[in-house]
């Protein structure tokens, strides 16, 4: 990366005056003022910033005459850094297939992360993050690229998803974790408000063992397809937030828009996966995928306000084996599409929940379609879900699957309303 004249006359100027500046009349800093590509500039106004103001202005016009940032790789973020993206637009170019963000602490080849702190990405006004208009790579760590994913599954190959790079020699055929826009790992202290997300590579937002967090105004224009040279192609695993391994103490809240998949997932899958080390890209998660105990659980999460449109769920809660979710509190869910407003354990991605693991779930205000309003699949514990109103015609509005109600205990599931109607006890 060049290291402009820009950073060192700004560095100059900051040390001559650093102790006579009040707050108000600290120097901005703008990726304006530094030469290179789109991705270096703004990653060197970010270094000028991490050693000054801790702020860095990201605005509408680029001094290249463009209305548009194009970043060819991930902007790094490191502690104690705040981007403002005021009225702008971000978009990742067709030749990258890297993140939009990610916090610098983790990547390729980082086994054993250090914690950062103090993260965060706030929009003002009207901010847009974009995929590229012709994606290298799309999907998870299991989809493998093809320039057809609908012809591939006509012919009974699911596990796929669009990508340019498909049939390249030499290059990597599957997704992993730099299909997600915003990733974050080992991160304690992270802010996400106020922007917009249009074709993401795969998830949008991924946290892993991150603490204190709030994401809020987040709108998702992600849909499971988009028009590439005229022609419609699927892409998977579109998911919004997802809150992985050791995430604790998030308040989520005014999330809203078109999910190809999940809105928010809750999720510790395949603790035992083939792939355990960090940092590497056969994964879709960039820290360990090995459960460590307590401190890789999910808990204190509170979501609020979630009105959405998914093929599959507004919330899914997942996990294996001996992990634990627990303390979420739910309110306010709108759900039109797939499934349902809500699946709670989630069975398919290795060694089932043992019973009570997932506990302390408590649900209410929730509304919506699909097959169910609510579908439960593991030994959940201690949950409740509460005033309800489900829009569909399935059968049941708590749908029990692949397993008996008789296997959870102290769920409490009242004032559920079908087409207007109150239910009684029957589920």
């Amino acid at each position: 990366m060049k290291f402009s004249w820009g950073l060192i006359l700004l560095n100059i100027l900051l040390c001559l005056n650093v102790s006579v500046w009040s707050q108000e009349e600290r120097p901005v800093i703008t990726p304006n003022q530094f030469e290179g590509t789109d991705t270096e500039r703004i990653q060197q106004a970010v270094l000028a910033a991490q050693e000054t103001t801790g702020q860095v202005i990201i605005p509408a016009q680029n001094e290249n005459g463009s209305q548009i940032w194009l970043l060819d790789s991930a902007i790094l973020l490191p502690s104690d850094i705040t981007i403002i993206l005021e009225n702008c637009t971000l978009q990742l170019s067709d030749q990258c297939r890297d993140n939009m963000f990610r916090s610098d602490n983790v990547g390729e080849g980082i086994t054993h992360p250090q914690w950062n702190k103090n993260t965060r990405i706030i929009g003002i006004g009207n901010v847009v993050l974009k995929g590229a208009d012709n994606p290298r790579a799309t999907g998870d760590s299991h989809r493998v690229l093809v320039l057809d994913p609908r012809a591939e599954r006509k012919a009974g190959n699911w596990r796929v998803s669009y990508g340019s790079d498909a049939g390249k020699k030499g290059i990597k055929q599957k997704g992993d974790w730099r299909n997600i826009m915003i990733l974050m790992g080992y991160v304690q202290g992270f802010t996400l408000k106020n922007v917009t997300i249009q074709n993401a590579h795969a998830w949008a937002v991924s946290c892993e063992r991150t603490v204190d967090a709030k994401i809020s105004g987040i709108h998702f224009d992600c849909p499971e397809t988009q028009t590439i040279d005229g022609k419609e192609v699927l892409v998977g695993n579109r998911d919004g937030i997802d809150l992985r391994h050791g995430c604790k103490s998030f308040h989520i809240s005014d999330i809203t828009g078109t999910l190809g998949d999940d809105c928010i997932a809750l999720s510790i899958l395949e603790t035992h996966s083939e792939n355990p080390e960090g940092g590497s890209l056969h994964s879709t998660m960039v820290t360990t995928r090995t459960w460590n105990g307590a401190q890789d659980d999910i808990g204190s999460i509170t979501m609020e306000n979630i009105n959405c449109h998914s093929l599959t769920r507004a919330i899914a809660i997942r996990a294996n084996d001996e992990a634990r979710i627990q303390n979420v509190t739910i309110n306010n869910v709108t759900f039109q599409g797939g499934y349902n407003a809500m699946l709670v354990g989630g069975r398919g991605y290795g060694v089932d929940s043992q019973p009570g693991k997932i506990n302390n779930i408590h649900a209410t205000n929730i509304s919506g379609d699909g097959k169910s309003l609510i579908q439960i699949e593991e030994a959940i514990s201690d949950c409740s879900f509460t005033n309800g109103v489900y829009r569909g015609d399935g059968a049941n509005m708590i749908l029990y699957e692949k397993i008996d109600s008789t296997q959870t205990s102290h769920v409490v599931i009242k004032n559920l309303v079908r087409e207007g109607k109150m239910t009684g006890p029957k589920r």
